[in-house]
């Protein structure tokens, strides 16, 4: 018979994969008696992991949603999916889950054993997802960057710029950036004593070096602000919209170019980042449907240009309506 804490594992997994097990199949599962499984049940709801008991005939135990989300035990297959599911999420272009997402990766690839990191990193390679429109990034890359910027923890790596040879380059990592895409990287980088944008794309073997630093102060209002800058690309808008129309109508209308989220009976809202303005204008108008405005406040300016517009056109008729 397994130890205590192995054979708490063990069950754990079980009850995570099974809706509802009788007493007596986990008891055979983990060759131990009804009363040793008990006493193991009880060590598992002292942990924070709710597993329910009913009597009876049909009576047993199941995991029920608890209110804390406690450590979780996954299987090789369940690993390797997850961390492949998380790489894309943080490209993903989905406002607001790059940065989680990132974090749930790095939990994950930070116990992974080397021959199914080897399986996340191929998976990512050769599988295209609809929801990537850049070069994916392996997720070794993308974690031991994460991590350095968070350590505040000195960062070596092969650098290619486009059209150029490879370098070795020494940075102070700051933050990631998703845009458009890809993956940056805004460091300072200590030999040219200055401010950089590095596509995790076209970066090689990163390293900590074990050197400490204190942050300095970034030349910009923010990261994702001072990659546009560097890269020149244009300003990202999140617009965001209260719909008067059914979730399922709205989808319709928008498809994959916006986040709908439903919000009471025949209302929902509606999320949808663009570098440019008139493109929400019109998916809003495409609607049909009275909306009012969340976010940001250009964009609330730019409908009223519009309108404006609109009215002048329809002569003088439409501007006395």
């Amino acid at each position: 018979m397994a130890n205590t804490s192995s054979r708490a594992l063990r069950l754990l997994s079980l009850l995570q994969t099974h809706r509802h097990w009788t007493g007596p199949e986990l008891a055979d599962r983990l060759d131990v008696s009804e009363r040793t499984l008990r006493r193991d049940i009880d060590r598992l709801r002292d942990l924070g992991y709710p597993v329910q008991a009913s009597r009876g005939t049909d009576g047993g135990y199941q995991l029920a949603p608890g209110a804390v989300l406690p450590p979780l035990v996954l299987d090789d297959e369940e690993a390797v999916a997850l961390a492949v599911g998380m790489g894309d999420a943080a490209q993903s272009g989905i406002g607001g889950i790059e940065e989680a997402a990132v974090r749930a990766l790095t939990k994950v690839v930070r116990v992974l054993p080397p021959r199914l990191r080897a399986r996340v990193d191929a998976l990512r390679a050769m599988t295209v997802s609809p929801a990537l429109a850049g070069p994916v990034v392996a997720a070794g890359t993308l974690t031991a960057v994460a991590q350095a910027c968070r350590d505040e923890e000195r960062l070596r790596f092969g650098y290619a710029a486009r059209g150029a040879a490879a370098t070795e380059r020494e940075v102070e990592p700051h933050r990631l950036v998703a845009q458009g895409g890809r993956w940056y990287l805004v460091a300072y980088d200590l030999t040219r004593h200055d401010w950089r944008s590095f596509r995790l794309d076209r970066l090689t073997d990163p390293r900590p070096t074990g050197a400490r630093f204190l942050p300095r102060e970034l030349p910009a209002e923010d990261a994702a602000a001072f990659v546009r800058t560097s890269v020149g690309a244009p300003a990202v808008h999140t617009v965001r919209a209260l719909v008067h129309a059914p979730e399922a109508r709205v989808r319709q209308m928008v498809g994959q170019w916006g986040t709908v989220e439903p919000a009471g009976e025949d209302r929902c809202h509606l999320t949808m980042i663009s570098t440019g303005l008139d493109w929400p204008t019109q998916a809003l108008g495409n609607v049909g449907a009275d909306f009012e405005v969340l976010g940001p406040p250009e964009f609330t300016a730019h409908l009223l240009e519009w309108g404006t517009r609109f009215v002048r056109a329809g002569g003088p008729a439409a501007e006395g309506a």
